[in-house]
C-alpha cells in the first residue's frame, strides 16, 4: 500500500499509463518534463505490500527510462526456455524448501560433487 504522500502526488501530479499482471499502477507525472535532466517522472504504485520484484522486466526498463514505449508498444521475443514472471516469493508459503530445510522435515539432499568436509588438526 502507498503512503499518504505517494497517494496525493499521484493524485495531484500523476497521470496513469497503465497495469500490470500483479494489479500494480503505472504513473508518469502530468504536463513538460522538469528537473535537470528534462525528463517525466515514472513510479509504480504497488497493489498490497510494496516489493519491486513485482515489477515485471518490460515495466522495469520503463521505469528506469531504458526506453520510452509502453510494455504493449514493445515487441520483446519469448524464448521457449523463459518461465512467466514471478515475484520473490521468499517468506510465503509458495517459497522454495529444498529437503532437509530447516522449514520442513525430511533429509537432506545428497551433493553430487565430491566434497569433503574440512577438520582442524
Amino acid at each position: 500500500m502507498a503512503t499518504l504522500g505517494t497517494l496525493l502526488f499521484t493524485w495531484w501530479k500523476g497521470e496513469q499509463v497503465g497495469e500490470d499482471q500483479f494489479g500494480n499502477c503505472y504513473f508518469k507525472e502530468k504536463g513538460k518534463p522538469t528537473g535537470p535532466f528534462k525528463r517525466q517522472r515514472r513510479w509504480v504504485v504497488y497493489k498490497g505490500s510494496p516489493e519491486a520484484s513485482k515489477v515485471p522486466a518490460a515495466w522495469h526498463i520503463w521505469l528506469h527510462y531504458t526506453t520510452d514505449m509502453l510494455p504493449e508498444q514493445q515487441t520483446v521475443a519469448q524464448n521457449s526456455w523463459e518461465e512467466e514472471h514471478l515475484p520473490n516469493l521468499t517468506g510465503t508459503e509458495h517459497a522454495y524448501r529444498p529437503g532437509g530445510s530447516v522449514s520442513i522435515s525430511g533429509t537432506r539432499q545428497k551433493s553430487t560433487a565430491d566434497y569433503e568436509a574440512w577438520k582442524p588438526e
